[in-house]
């Protein structure tokens, strides 16, 4: 009788994981959109006549409002005081509102109206459809990041002494399987509707709208659950209602596993995510090829592949600092052989076995990284924790673009880039060792199981 007093929703396996789904089809969604125009961009310059400089300025622009208004730090204060019922259903409406806007922007209802004619008066270098869909895309970039931090929080609330890792490392490829998705429905959609731009963004403003309804009803199975946990004595005063003080935020930042851990993260996933944006062009010009891109494809996928199954490996065993360290190592061997010796041996194989190689270490890192930060901070500002994570990361993914951009204009190749990339990578394996021998003094059990035996 008391087992069936005290079993609690996240208790059922079927529970959990459908609601792990629901949330992480939102993400999933997210993704999608923001890489919508991604195959798209001489379409683009055709049809609304965006340069290369245009479409640059649109791409940053998803980050402006989290980076230079630190509307991240204030989405992680919010999710900590509202929780993740208001502050997820909040980022999915943000993300379908800057989504209807940046349709508007480059549809025909647009053409010809008064808004046009005035964002054409000024700055005229920057057509009027380009800085209406940034300023919509700035929007989305609010609610997609604050909606990656309340995701990771939903996580650890609902496989909290359970397969927290592997959750977590499952939703991350089912968002990064989203990439591909637009990769490809993108241009099919673009061309079933004779060539349009705005089809695609449009299409995946319907599918952002379906995943504002499914987030809808994780909210209606998390109100039950914390109906439960409130029972049972269990729910976190964050969700109690407990109010939220800005001075808990000294509790983070006074924090050094934090800094540790937010230093290695933006150092690593600035060798990753900015590598990205050249990779296609690296491998044209050092393999002499005109399909770097599709060459390139393995590497999320791979890493989408096993990220979960690691996060299962550290939810039983553990060794979540030692596999920082060894995603860190594998990244920077990586980036030396892009430097040296694949320009030394040009051959798509050996180049689909470093790529390959990459994608391991993009596995190994996330699966590892999230996960940790659970352990290292309170539970009732975890969503500050985070927020405040990804709007360091997200200065290096504004920042490095531009650096690599300025050096491949001074030095004409890669070399160069590919070692200012294997230098961070150092430093994320210096961050690495001292998180780990911080852990080892204090305790805090990165590298233990999540799931207790």
């Amino acid at each position: 009788m008391t087992n069936t007093i005290t079993r609690k929703l996240n208790d059922s396996v079927f529970a959990r994981w459908t609601a792990l789904i629901l949330i992480s089809l939102m993400m999933f969604f997210a993704y999608m959109f923001v890489d919508m125009l991604s195959p798209l961009k001489e379409m683009l310059d055709t049809n609304l006549g965006w340069d290369s400089t245009t479409f640059g300025t649109y791409a940053a622009s998803e980050y402006f409002l989290n980076v230079f208004c630190f509307f991240l730090i204030f989405a992680g204060i919010i999710l900590d005081k509202m929780g993740i019922r208001f502050t997820g259903l909040l980022s999915a409406s943000l993300m379908v509102i800057g989504a209807c806007i940046k349709f508007y922007a480059m549809s025909d209802l647009f053409v010809g109206t008064g808004l046009e004619a005035w964002l054409a008066s000024w700055w005229t270098a920057m057509p009027a459809s380009a800085k209406l869909s940034c300023f919509g895309f700035m929007i989305f970039g609010c609610g997609c990041e604050m909606a990656g931090t309340t995701v990771s929080k939903s996580i650890a609330k609902w496989f909290k002494g359970k397969e927290m890792a592997m959750a977590m490392g499952l939703e991350m490829s089912i968002a990064r399987l989203g990439v591909f998705a637009a990769m490809w429905l993108s241009p099919m959609v673009a061309a079933s509707f004779g060539q349009s731009v705005s089809a695609p963004v449009a299409f995946g403003a319907v599918l952002l709208m379906i995943g504002l309804i499914f987030y809808f009803v994780f909210v209606l199975m998390d109100r039950k659950l914390d109906a439960q946990l409130e029972a049972s004595g269990e729910l976190v005063k964050e969700e109690s209602g407990e109010e939220f003080k800005l001075s808990d935020l000294g509790k983070i930042f006074g924090s050094k596993m934090f800094w540790l851990v937010a230093l290695l993260c933006v150092l690593y996933y600035s060798a990753i995510f900015p590598f990205q944006r050249y990779a296609p062009d690296f491998l044209d010009k050092t393999l002499g090829i005109t399909d770097g891109a599709k060459l390139f494809s393995c590497f999320p996928i791979l890493a989408m592949v096993l990220t979960p199954f690691l996060g299962g490996f550290i939810d039983r065993k553990g060794k979540a600092a030692s596999m920082l360290m060894i995603g860190s190592i594998i990244m920077i061997a990586c980036h030396l052989s892009f430097a040296f010796i694949l320009p030394m041996f040009p051959s798509k194989v050996l180049a689909v076995a470093i790529i390959a190689i990459l994608g391991v270490s993009f596995s190994l890192v996330p699966a590892a990284l999230w996960p940790s930060v659970p352990k290292i901070i309170d539970e009732r500002i975890l969503g500050s924790a985070y927020c405040v994570i990804f709007w360091i990361q997200n200065w290096g993914l504004l920042l490095v673009p531009v650096v690599i951009g300025k050096v491949l204009d001074v030095t004409g190749g890669y070399t160069l880039p590919m070692v200012i990339f294997s230098s961070f990578g150092v430093f994320a394996l210096f961050f690495g060792f001292m998180l780990k021998r911080e852990d080892s003094k204090k305790g805090y059990g990165l590298e233990l199981p999540n799931i207790k035996e």
